[in-house]
């Protein structure tokens, strides 16, 4: 979707885009499939903080979005395309020939009154939610499953898709949006075509207070605190290079690898993401 612009009548609209949301067909989301969305501001289940800088921000509402897609077999219509606060893609109403509504992640370039259908028989159509194996290698994917029956947990921010590049037995490879190419057990869901709102990365907040609204508050720098608050702080003026860019906790950062190497599901993963065939040898 296009962005807008504005006149730099002020330093905070000088550079801030905001979306058009030319896409979006209504306004009200479907009262049946919305829940209180509580906000939790950074704590962990025990109502400690475990996340600085966090809280504020507008009150949202939930939608229910169905990731199984597991309604195999009945042919549903779009009826609309909505805008979730939850996350960056748009979202589809869809209202199955039994008169189940539900919502979903909307691909790329669907339109209101389009038809779509889930299942190893559904045609290879844009919107449609087929297990691995019935995909063509070559083909754009979103919402991937991990775990047959678990619903979609790969590959749902908006405009980002996967390919599918071979299969190895009972195994899909696919590339993801991040480079790293991993198998998938054959039988997992996807959907067909790339997630909507392709343009949602050009969007430039432009302010501060535009992160305040999104729950953001400010955040201090890790040089110009003191030593007993950071392993970053102290020193004069706070602007010197004498310790390694590091956490709070003193986990190193810029390029430090941090994932488990005895994690079991490594044994899925062919290339990492930012590694070449070279490197892989």
């Amino acid at each position: 979707m296009p962005v807008k612009r504005f006149k730099p009548i002020t330093p905070g609209r000088r550079f801030m885009t905001v979306d058009t949301f030319e896409a979006l067909t209504r306004d009200e989301p479907e009262k049946a499939l919305l829940v209180k969305y509580k906000q939790k501001a950074g704590r962990n289940n025990q109502g400690r903080r475990s996340m600085r800088y966090r809280g504020g921000g507008h009150k949202k509402r939930y939608r229910l979005i169905d990731f199984k897609r597991d309604k195999d077999g009945i042919p549903a219509r779009v009826a609309s395309i909505e805008y979730d606060p939850i996350r960056s893609a748009y979202i589809s109403l869809v209202v199955y020939a039994d008169g189940e509504k539900r919502y979903i992640l909307a691909p790329d370039g669907i339109q209101v009154g389009d038809e779509i259908l889930s299942g190893p028989d559904a045609p290879i159509k844009t919107g449609n939610a087929l297990p691995l194996e019935k995909i063509p290698v070559g083909t754009m994917i979103h919402n991937i499953e991990l775990w047959p029956g678990r619903g979609g947990q790969l590959v749902r921010a908006a405009g980002t898709y996967a390919q599918i590049v071979g299969r190895e037995g009972k195994f899909t490879i696919i590339k993801l949006p991040s480079g790293e190419i991993r198998k998938v057990y054959s039988k997992c869901k996807a959907t067909i075509g790339r997630v909507s709102n392709p343009d949602h990365n050009q969007i430039v907040i432009g302010k501060a207070g535009r992160h305040r609204w999104m729950g953001r508050r400010p955040r201090t720098r890790a040089v110009v605190m003191n030593p007993v608050d950071h392993p970053m702080g102290g020193g004069e003026g706070g602007k010197h290079k004498a310790h390694h860019p590091q956490s709070r906790s003193g986990l190193y950062a810029k390029g430090k690898k941090t994932r488990n190497p005895r994690k079991p599901t490594s044994v899925f993963i062919i290339r990492r993401r930012g590694e070449t065939e070279r490197q892989k040898a």
